[in-house]
Parts: C-alpha cells; structure tokens; sequence
C-alpha cells in the first residue's frame, strides 16, 4: 500500500469513528426539532438526513478549524435535516397563497395607517370571521419554521435559519448579511408581544407549549401570535425583497 492510500485509509477510519461517537447527536438534534414541528413530520426521516449530514461532517472536517468537531457536526445535521423538510414539504400550497395574501392585506393597511394592521381590519377585508383567521394564523405558523426570504411566486422557501457560510460565494454573503440586518430590523418593529413569542421560538428554542407557560396563556394562543408575527414580518420584508 502506498503513502497516498495509507493516508486516505487513515481518513475513512477517523470519519467512520467520528460518525459512532457522535451519532446519538443526531437522535438529539432531530428530537429537538420535532418539538417544534407538526406531528405529521416523521422523526425517522430527519434521523436519516442527519446521519448523512453527520458523515459529510466528519469526512470535511479539519482540525484547524476554530470551532470543535461536535459544534461543526451540529451546523451539518441540522442544516442537512432543514434541507430534508424544504424537499418534502408538507405544507399544502393552498397555505402558502393564504400567508401570501394575508401579508399583502398586512402590507397594504400598514402602509395606509402609518401603524399596526388590527386583526379585525385584516379579517374585514379578507372576508374572514374569527374561526378561519385564527386557522389561518395557525398555518401560518406551522408552515415550515419561517418562510421570508423566498420570491413570492415560491411554493416553499427558506427558514429562519442562516446558511452554511461555508458554502456561500461572496454575493450569497453579501444578500445574506443584508437580509439579516432587514429581519432584525422588522423583528424589532414587531408588537411587543409578538416580539417576544418570536425571541423565546427563535432565540431560546422553546416550544409553543412553554412559551404558554412565560406568557399565562394557551399554547394555541401563542400559535396564533407566532402565525400574526409571521405574517406581519413577511408584509414588512416585502419591501426588502423589492429593492434587493
């Protein structure tokens, strides 16, 4: 055996022991995400992108990286777990027109009243009564994690999550910077509430049921204020999208 295949031997057996010790990651990650999900997304399917995030973790791996193999193998799973739920998204497409219209409505009543749409404006010139905006506001919060920074013709679309830096062209980074900044921006401009639904989801990763338990209401309450933010935000970075 050569220097070359004695090298790339090493490398397989360092990945594959790599893959053993920090498979239960995996497990952890994608349960961790199911506490945040519909029930009809399948925790198998999510173990399964994650392994394979994990084994390309493992194989583009170096040890001159800032970062610990456990905090890399991380970004992967979780990321190769994302990419799993955009390709099989459950999301029927009659729920993502319906958040595209209430966002336009959104959009059109905060640029003629200079403040908040009200929910019973939105309804009113929706045509909805409360039963199906409240619905609406539901879907909107179970369709996907996040859906902001897509066209509006798009079926699906990215979460709130960010990219692989790794893996962007300075371009990427350049729209990807500028969409953060705008997101932040429009996070910050949220009803209080609403922003607070959005940084306990987002930034402390709790679940509708706890946040419930901080806020003293419902977790369908809170469903419908995550659907409210989300719709809100969508309105709001329209004009971002426009002048991009």
């Amino acid at each position: 055996m050569n220097v070359a295949s004695e090298y790339l031997q090493l490398q397989r057996q360092s990945a594959d022991e790599l893959v053993r010790q920090h498979a239960p990651l995996v497990r952890r990650i994608a349960y961790h995400l199911m506490g945040r999900l519909p029930p009809s997304v399948d925790v198998a399917d999510l173990i399964q992108a994650g392994m394979i995030g994990l084994l390309e973790a493992a194989r583009n791996f170096t040890t001159g990286r800032n970062a610990s193999f456990e905090t890399f193998a991380g970004i992967r799973i979780r990321g190769a777990m994302l990419d799993e739920l955009r390709r099989t998204d459950w999301t029927p497409r009659s729920v993502h027109r319906k958040v595209r219209e209430m966002a336009e409505v959104v959009r059109q009543i905060e640029i003629e009243t200079g403040a908040d749409a009200e929910d019973a404006e939105v309804m009113r010139r929706l045509g909805m009564g409360p039963e199906e905006y409240h619905q609406a506001l539901a879907d909107a919060a179970s369709a996907r994690l996040l859906s902001l920074s897509v066209p509006d013709d798009a079926e699906g679309g990215a979460a709130l999550d960010v990219a692989d830096a790794d893996s962007l062209g300075p371009q990427d980074n350049v729209e990807r910077d500028g969409m953060r900044e705008a997101l932040i921006e429009s996070i910050g401009s949220l009803p209080e509430r609403e922003q607070l639904v959005m940084s306990l989801y987002y930034e402390e990763e709790m679940n509708l049921k706890e946040i419930g338990a901080v806020l003293g209401v419902t977790e369908s309450r809170v469903c419908q204020i995550h659907g409210q933010a989300i719709v809100r935000l969508r309105a709001r970075m329209t004009g971002w999208r426009e002048h991009a």
